[in-house]
């Protein structure tokens, strides 16, 4: 039988709809990977990836059923659910990458002060970092704990204590450090969420297609 027949679509509609399982791990174990590495960072761009994948995922289920039974309803909800998941994955995935360095500050800021002290402590001590910047020293947990604090009476390392000095702080931000690890989760996750996409608009094609094929094993008197 020809590729464009009824049995290769229904076979390219089932491989892609498994392959989109595969593709729903790997945007979510990216997307994920992302924030673990950017700890406090709000990113909630990086948040809507993941939804996503977890859609795809769902969706892919539907279509594969539906793949495989030919079932008309199925395929119709299948098609314009993944045609939807594709416009929400495609702007996500432009707007991880679009973010600027500026942004990228503003949204880390806002995942710091929403964050608990504990998680910030943890922060700290996994970055060897202290605060989150510079001329905000005071605004942190105690940094007295971590190695460049050693023997240092810097404000930054011992907040609020009378024998602190204002002498400079011997540590780094955890902007500083954090910033390339930031830019990092958001590239790699809008990338792959971008390239990805487009395997979708393909996906609604064949299904449009598809459906519109007789089944040569159903009755000959009806045409789907």
């Amino acid at each position: 039988m020809v590729c464009g027949g009824f049995t290769c679509s229904k076979n390219t509609l089932a491989a892609l709809n498994i392959f989109y399982i595969l593709v729903s791990f790997v945007l979510v174990g990216v997307a994920a990977y992302a924030r673990v590495v950017t700890v406090v960072t709000s990113l909630a761009l990086v948040g809507g990836v993941i939804s996503c994948g977890v859609f795809l995922f769902f969706t892919a289920l539907i279509g594969l059923i539906g793949a495989c039974r030919h079932h008309q309803v199925l395929l119709f909800f299948y098609m314009i659910i993944l045609f939807l998941v594709f416009l929400v994955q495609f702007s996500l995935a432009c707007a991880c990458l679009a973010v600027n360095e500026e942004q990228r500050e503003q949204l880390a800021k806002s995942g710091w002060d929403f964050s608990s002290n504990e998680t910030r402590i943890i922060v700290q001590a996994t970055s060897q970092c202290c605060g989150f910047k510079d001329q905000d020293w005071g605004q942190h947990p105690s940094c007295k704990s971590l190695t460049c604090c050693a023997k240092s009476d810097a404000a930054c390392c011992n907040p609020g204590s009378s024998n602190s000095t204002l002498q400079n702080c011997p540590c780094s931000s955890c902007l500083e450090i954090l910033s390339d690890k930031i830019n990092y989760g958001f590239k790699l996750t809008g990338g792959i969420g971008l390239f990805f996409s487009f395997t979708e608009i393909l996906g609604v094609w064949i299904t449009v297609r598809y459906r519109n094929q007789k089944n040569p094993q159903a009755n000959p008197s009806s045409f789907l």
